[in-house]
């Protein structure tokens, strides 16, 4: 089998408004869907671009750097043909790596007859998710949001803040008044604090009982964590935009700048980089915890990368839905117990709506 052709078709999508730490969205952009075409008709799929950063910010490093690299070899040749990807991130986006690496792992499921997750080495069928809310006007809309999903049935919320210490710790303290100990609550403060103002939130968050303090410090602030880390007692999760991919968690991990490591396909350039930093965390007994991808299809990624790992413990589900899921005909769904649950179908597992993309059209790039 040999990989004959690879081209993007991007297509349209009107995002609502929404405010994590940048504002983003209220109008159009245009996103991406990789196909990797074979010699025996067995085609891979993947997204390019998100809400936030269109396609047309990586088609070219796609289609300029990365096709090259791949046509005329053999799907499945995923980990020489990643280590190739790999070796242009100082010039490429880690975006436009993982979008070829996962739709080189759906063509291997395809023709494994086999989801994604399977391949990797199943460990469960389902798993617990948790909101992660968007950054709000209001202390109110937080506690309504916690609210609302507790009666859904989910078990767990993750606050993203007005990046205020102050203010981040009357939020927590008011979501925590509302539920009670119904759900595990985490903070996220998206690299928002200093050192000082770190320990301060760390400290109150913790007397609170929520369950991780995520991103306190700028995410390549390696002394300031090994700092904090010893004055708190609630987990810290670092890592998430790390810089250095894979390669950079060493320092982390020796230096214990953090108790678990964080990740996604698309920051960290697919499935084949995501599950190896999962071992590595593993062979430390550290968790792993994974981070929504940014398109649809990324979080199917992540969806299968979470059946596969006994040391990640949730699956995150990013507000609102409307900027986050687009382009499948079914999306990934949380269940009435808060549960997400392992795809079932080859490859990817989830079906593209063709007939959307072929309406919002806007051209097919080779």
């Amino acid at each position: 089998m040999k990989i004959t052709d690879l081209s993007i078709t991007l297509h349209r999508w009107e995002v609502p408004p929404t405010t994590y730490r940048d504002s983003f969205g209220g109008g159009s952009t245009d996103v991406g869907v990789v196909t990797i075409q074979t010699n025996e008709d067995v085609r891979g799929h993947a997204f390019l671009g998100s809400a936030s950063a269109g396609a047309e910010q990586f088609a070219a490093q796609v289609l300029r750097r990365l096709k090259p690299l791949v046509v005329g070899r053999n799907p499945l040749d995923i980990g020489a043909i990643w280590l190739d990807l790999w070796r242009t991130n100082r010039n490429v986006d880690t975006r436009s790596i993982c979008a070829v690496d996962v739709a080189l792992w759906d063509i291997a499921g395809k023709v494994a007859n086999l989801p994604i997750h399977r391949l990797l080495g199943t460990y469960r069928e389902s798993a617990p998710a948790y909101a992660s809310s968007a950054v709000m006007s209001r202390l109110q809309d937080y506690v309504d949001e916690a609210l609302r999903f507790r009666e859904a049935g989910w078990k767990a919320y993750k606050i993203h803040p007005p990046c205020n210490p102050q203010k981040d710790v009357e939020v927590c303290k008011a979501v925590r008044e509302a539920v009670g100990d119904s759900m595990a609550l985490m903070l996220d403060s998206m690299w928002s604090y200093g050192y000082e103002d770190a320990v301060r939130v760390g400290r109150a968050i913790q007397d609170l009982g929520y369950y991780w303090y995520e991103d306190p410090l700028e995410e390549d602030d390696l002394y300031g964590y090994t700092k904090l880390r010893p004055q708190l007692h609630i987990p810290i999760l670092a890592t998430e935009h790390l810089p250095g991919g894979l390669y950079a968690y060493t320092e982390w991990i020796r230096q214990q700048a953090t108790d678990m490591l964080r990740g996604d396909v698309a920051l960290k350039g697919g499935i084949t980089p995501m599950i190896k930093i999962a071992h590595l965390a593993e062979a430390f007994r550290m968790k792993c915890e994974i981070h929504h991808g940014g398109n649809s299809l990324n979080n199917v990624a992540n969806l299968h990368l979470t059946m596969a790992m006994p040391n990640c413990e949730y699956f995150e589900v990013l507000q609102p839905d409307a900027a986050q899921k687009h382009g499948l005909v079914s999306d990934i769904s949380v269940d009435s117990e808060g549960l997400v649950h392992a795809p079932t179908a080859p490859g990817l597992g989830y079906e593209i709506d063709w007939d959307l993309i072929e309406r919002n059209k806007v051209a097919e790039l080779r």
